[in-house]
C-alpha cells in the first residue's frame, strides 16, 4: 500500500490571474527537490506556450512532492493545480473537492479580486481549511497591511494567521510549508472499504487512451482492477496506476487520500467525465460522490477556413483538440457566404480564444471566426422547447410563444471612485441591480444579473476602461429568462449574408444595424457598380448605406459640342453598370466579420 494517510497533505492554490500562483508552485518544487536546477524554469507546471505568455493556467497540473518537516518527519504534498479563469469554474470545483486545504494567495498590490472570492466560496462550500497568504511583499509599492485587513475582514481570521511571502524571491516559503503540515488536516478514508475515487481531470494519450486524474477516498485502486464509471456504467480494466511527479510515475496501488492517475484504454474523453466516481465493478460503492454534472457549452461560434481547400485539415485539427478537451464541441455547418465550416461550442470567451490560437499556432490554420452567440430557448405555441445556438435557426414570423435567453449573475469588485461609471455600463447592458456591499472603507462589491449575450464581446474591456483597470469580474450562470429578441440580417444588393446575422434585443436593433452597415461600408471593396448594404429585421429594412461604384470618366473625350453627346455616353455607362449589378457577386472580406465584433452594443 501507499503512504500513511497521516503523512499526506492534499491542497490547492486559489489565486486571481497574475497573483503568483504558478511562481509559488515553482518554489515548492525547488524546496522539496522534486526537480533539479537544470530542469528549473519559470511556471514549470504551465506546459502550453499560451499559458506562459498570458500568465494564466488553462490546464490543471497536479504534482506530488516529498517534504521533510522541521521535526524531521517525511510528508507527501499533493498540489492539485487549478485553472484561474471563470470559464473553468466547474473544473475548479472538482479539483477543490479532491483537497482538504487551500492556499488563498492574494497580490500585495492589487488586493482581493472577484475571481479570488468566487473560488474561495467554492473552497468553503467543500469544507476546505483555508490558509491566507499575501504574495509579492518584496515590491516597493506593496500594501501589506491594507491587504491583511481585507483578508481578516473576509475570512474572520486573526492577523497572525495571514502569512506573508515573496514567491519570486523565496521569502517566507519555509514558514508556509510548515503551516501546510500544521493547519491542513490529513485525509480520511477506509482502506478496507469499497473503492470510491473522484475523477477531477483527464487527458488523452494516443497510445493508452483516456488518462484520468483521480483522488481516492475509500478502498484501494490497483493495476488490472475491473473498474466501473458510475455516470454511464462503463466498465474497463486499469492498464496502469501511478502518481504525478513532473512526469508520471507508475505505482502498484493508490490508497485512501492519495492522488494519481489511471490509464483506462478508453478511446474517448467523453466517457471519462470530470466529477464522475470510479468504483470496482464486482464490489461497487453504495452511492456516487456528490457534485457531478454534465459540462455544457455556453458560447457558440462558427469556425471557417480562409482557404476552402483546408476544410479537411481543419476538421482533423478540431478532432485532435477535442481528444484533450471534452468541453469543446463541434459539428459541420454551411454558410452561403463562407462555404463549409464548423459550429463550435465553448465554455466561455477565453475558451474561444484558446482554441482559436491553438488552431493557428499548432496547426497553422487560417481562420474566419463568426460572431460569438449563446444558446437561446424557443418555446413554441404547442409548449415544445427548442434550443438554438445559431442565428440562422432563429424562427421568423412570430410563430412561437416566447424566446428565453441565458442570464448570468456578475460580481464586480471595484474602488469607490468608479461605482457610477460601472453602474451606467451595467444599465446599458440591460443589467438588473441585485445588491451592493462594502468589503473595506474604499472597496465594494456590486452584484448584477445580465444577459450572457451582453457580456460576450466587449463588456470586460469596457469594465476595465471605466475603472482604469481596477475593477475585477466574476460571473455564474443562473438560468434562462424571456426576452424581446429579434434576428438582425445583413443583405448586400438584396442577398442576405448569413454569417453576419445576429440575435439581438429589439431595442438595440436600430443602433446595431446602423453602426454595422457603416462599418461594413468601410471594409467592403468598391465594385464597378453601387453596392447596397441593408440591415433588416424580418422584411423591414432598418438601416441602409451604399458603397459607391468605381467610375471611369467616359465624357473625358468630349471637348465641346452639344450636351446630349455627354448624356448619351453617361446613359450607356449607366445601362452597363445595371447589367453588371445583376450578374455581379460581392466578395465579403474577412475584415467584414471582424467589423461585427467592433460594433458598440451599449446604446
Amino acid at each position: 500500500m501507499g503512504t500513511s494517510q497521516e503523512r499526506i497533505r492534499n491542497f490547492c492554490i486559489i489565486a486571481h490571474i497574475d497573483h503568483g500562483k504558478s511562481t509559488l508552485a515553482d518554489r515548492f518544487l525547488e524546496r522539496t527537490r522534486t526537480i533539479d536546477q537544470k530542469q528549473m524554469r519559470d511556471q514549470v507546471l504551465d506546459t502550453m506556450d499560451l499559458e506562459r505568455e498570458r500568465g494564466i493556467t488553462i490546464k490543471s497540473h497536479p504534482i506530488r512532492m516529498d517534504y521533510v518537516g522541521g521535526d524531521g518527519s517525511e510528508y507527501v504534498f499533493n498540489l492539485i493545480d487549478t485553472p484561474g479563469h471563470v470559464d473553468f469554474t466547474y473544473e475548479v470545483s472538482r479539483s477543490l473537492s479532491a483537497c482538504e486545504g487551500a492556499l488563498l494567495v492574494v497580490d500585495a498590490v492589487q488586493g482581493v479580486q472577484a475571481q479570488t472570492i468566487s473560488n474561495l466560496y467554492l473552497a468553503i462550500e467543500n469544507g476546505l481549511e483555508i490558509i491566507p497568504v499575501i504574495n509579492k511583499i518584496d515590491i516597493p509599492i506593496a500594501r501589506v497591511d491594507f491587504v491583511t485587513e481585507q483578508l481578516v475582514t473576509l475570512l474572520g481570521v486573526r492577523k497572525d494567521d495571514v502569512l506573508r511571502v515573496s514567491a519570486r524571491d523565496g521569502l517566507g516559503i519555509d514558514e508556509l510549508m510548515e503551516a501546510i503540515v500544521a493547519r491542513i488536516p490529513p485525509p480520511s478514508g477506509d482502506p478496507d472499504g469499497r473503492l470510491k475515487a473522484l475523477i477531477f481531470d483527464s487527458h488523452f494519450n494516443v497510445y493508452k487512451g483516456a488518462v484520468v486524474y483521480v483522488r481516492v477516498f475509500d478502498g484501494v485502486l490497483r493495476t488490472e482492477d475491473s473498474i466501473r464509471l458510475l455516470s454511464n456504467d462503463r466498465v474497463f480494466e486499469t492498464m496502469e496506476v501511478g502518481y504525478f511527479r513532473l512526469k508520471t510515475a507508475a505505482s502498484d496501488s493508490l490508497g485512501p487520500g492519495e492522488v494519481g492517475y489511471v490509464h483506462t484504454g478508453i478511446k474517448s474523453l467523453r466517457e471519462t467525465k470530470v466529477g464522475d466516481t470510479l468504483t470496482h465493478d464486482t464490489r461497487p460503492c453504495d452511492k456516487a460522490l456528490s457534485g457531478f454534472k454534465e459540462i455544457k457549452s455556453m458560447v457558440f461560434s462558427g469556425l471557417y477556413p480562409m482557404d476552402a481547400d483546408d476544410y479537411t485539415n481543419l476538421r482533423d485539427a478540431l478532432e485532435k483538440l477535442q481528444l484533450n478537451d471534452s468541453a469543446f464541441t463541434f459539428e459541420p455547418e454551411t454558410s452561403a457566404a463562407l462555404g463549409f465550416g464548423f459550429r463550435c461550442g465553448f465554455l466561455g470567451l477565453l475558451h474561444v480564444e484558446v482554441i482559436q490560437e491553438r488552431l493557428e499556432r499548432e496547426y497553422s490554420m487560417g481562420l474566419i471566426t463568426t460572431m460569438p452567440s449563446v444558446k437561446y430557448r424557443v418555446v413554441q405555441k404547442d409548449g415544445e422547447t427548442v434550443e438554438i445556438d445559431n442565428p440562422a435557426r432563429f424562427p421568423m414570423g412570430g410563430d412561437f410563444e416566447r424566446i428565453e435567453e441565458p442570464y448570468v449573475r456578475t460580481e464586480i469588485i471595484t474602488p469607490n471612485d468608479y461605482v457610477g461609471a460601472i453602474m451606467k455600463l451595467n444599465q446599458d447592458k440591460r443589467g438588473t441591480f441585485i445588491e451592493m456591499d462594502y468589503l473595506s472603507v474604499d472597496r465594494l462589491r456590486l452584484r448584477y444579473e445580465i444577459p450572457l449575450a451582453e457580456i460576450l464581446v466587449d463588456y470586460y474591456d469596457k469594465l476595465k476602461s471605466v475603472s482604469k483597470g481596477y475593477a475585477s469580474l466574476d460571473y455564474e450562470f443562473v438560468g434562462h429568462r424571456p426576452g424581446d429578441l429579434v434576428r438582425l440580417d445583413v443583405a448586400l444588393n438584396g442577398d442576405p449574408v448569413d454569417a453576419l446575422s445576429v440575435i439581438i434585443h429589439k431595442d438595440k436593433a436600430y443602433h446595431w444595424g446602423r453602426e454595422l452597415s457603416e462599418r461594413l461600408r468601410e471594409v467592403i471593396p468598391r465594385q464597378l457598380y453601387d453596392v447596397a448594404i441593408q440591415a433588416c429585421v424580418g422584411n423591414r429594412v432598418i438601416a441602409r448605406t451604399n458603397v459607391k461604384a468605381l467610375r471611369k470618366n467616359v465624357t473625358a473625350k468630349c471637348y465641346g459640342g452639344d450636351i446630349t453627346r455627354k448624356r448619351k455616353l453617361l446613359e450607356k455607362q449607366k445601362e452597363g453598370k445595371k447589367r453588371m449589378k445583376m450578374v455581379g457577386k460581392v466578395e465579403v472580406p474577412q475584415e467584414a466579420f471582424l467589423a461585427v465584433l467592433k460594433v458598440d452594443r451599449s446604446n
